[in-house]
């Protein structure tokens, strides 16, 4: 999976390779997809929502530029694969996931398999969680229709979001959105890709 789906596509950040190799994509994806697991490519998780293929997670995790003092918000946990990369590139994780039965799946998961710095909430990620912000990184991984502006707040200056935008069944691309010295804001569009579109409560 790595060698012909991640790097051949042009992910070099040798953190981002070494985690997703070391992590067992199979625990995060319903026993029936198992032997699938390592395609390139979305599976099914249920209640209409995807695990993304593991090049789109790559290619996510590198953009954002992680280090490992940040503090990364991610919206839409799903199985929790995409969380537990994080977790390995950063301090800590905030996660939230808006269909309960999947946020507590996903908790009961990553708790078993040890992953200590990450916490997943149950709720609407349209409204981030001001809480705990500002994050120096945000991901987002279901498809708004536009930026939340909601979002671009609690990140802090100097920090970045990814996420997907677009209408469902419309060309969606990912944007980078870094925000500056003062607040200022530049977005970059930087791959057509197609996700679940992010719901709303």
């Amino acid at each position: 999976m790595i060698e012909d789906q991640i790097i051949k596509r042009g992910i070099q950040d040798q953190r981002v390779l070494d985690i997703m190799g070391s992590i067992d994509r199979k625990k995060f994806v319903p026993e029936e997809h198992a032997q699938s697991a390592n395609n390139d490519g979305a599976l099914p998780i249920g209640y209409g929502q995807t695990i993304s293929q593991p090049f789109i997670v790559a290619f996510m995790s590198e953009s954002l530029k992680i280090d490992a003092g940040h503090k990364v918000l991610e919206i839409g946990t799903g199985s929790g694969y995409q969380s537990a990369v994080l977790s390995s590139l950063c301090n800590y994780v905030h996660t939230i996931e808006i269909i309960d039965e999947l946020a507590t799946k996903a908790s009961s998961r990553l708790k078993e398999l040890g992953y200590n710095n990450i916490t997943v909430h149950f709720g609407d990620g349209n409204n981030g969680l001001p809480e705990e912000a500002p994050f120096d990184r945000i991901m987002v991984t279901a498809a708004p229709e536009e930026i939340p502006e909601i979002l671009v707040e609690q990140l802090s200056e100097g920090g970045m979001m990814i996420l997907p935008m677009g209408k469902e069944f419309d060309i969606q691309h990912l944007w980078v959105v870094t925000k500056g010295e003062g607040g200022s804001i530049k977005k970059e569009k930087v791959l057509p890709v197609r996700f679940v579109p992010m719901v709303k409560k």
